[in-house]
């Protein structure tokens, strides 16, 4: 791992009728538009879904390094990450996220370790310590 700090560049460019094109260095470009609840056309990433895409991939690399680093199995992780915006005092925000996470171990392996392993990632997780919302994990350990 580089030495901290790190800088993460995004550029952002749109026309008056146009959808945003957001573009970083060796990155392909990305459209994005308002989403629906503001009247965007609701195909499209908007900057909510793009937050609540980094939340929900910064939990799963978050757990990725947590597990490899505990030699801990485990074969699959799907997370949902679900934030409500709303207004508080004038401000619009997101106020919560609540990570859904299922987690798939292999058969006899301890689910409190599991748990364990999944919160330990939950507070790893830079995007959401990021976020002035609540961040809750809600999670489910299978076996197979």
């Amino acid at each position: 791992m580089q030495a901290f700090p790190h800088i993460y560049s995004v550029s952002a460019a749109a026309g008056a009728s146009s959808n945003v094109s957001l573009d970083s260095e060796g990155l392909p470009s990305l459209a994005a538009a308002p989403p629906a609840e503001f009247d965007g056309p609701g195909d499209i990433w908007s900057p909510e879904t793009l937050l609540m895409a980094a939340v929900a991939s910064c939990m799963v690399l978050s757990f990725k390094a947590i597990a490899r680093a505990s030699k801990f199995d485990w074969h699959a992780i799907d997370v949902r990450s679900e934030g409500t915006l709303d207004r508080e005092d004038r401000i619009t925000r997101f106020t919560r996220v609540v990570n859904h996470v299922t987690l798939d171990v292999p058969t006899g392996t301890d689910a409190d370790k599991a748990e364990k392993l999944l919160h330990k990632a939950e507070g790893a997780c830079l995007i959401s310590n990021s976020l002035n919302a609540e961040v809750v994990l809600d999670c489910r350990v299978t076996m197979s």
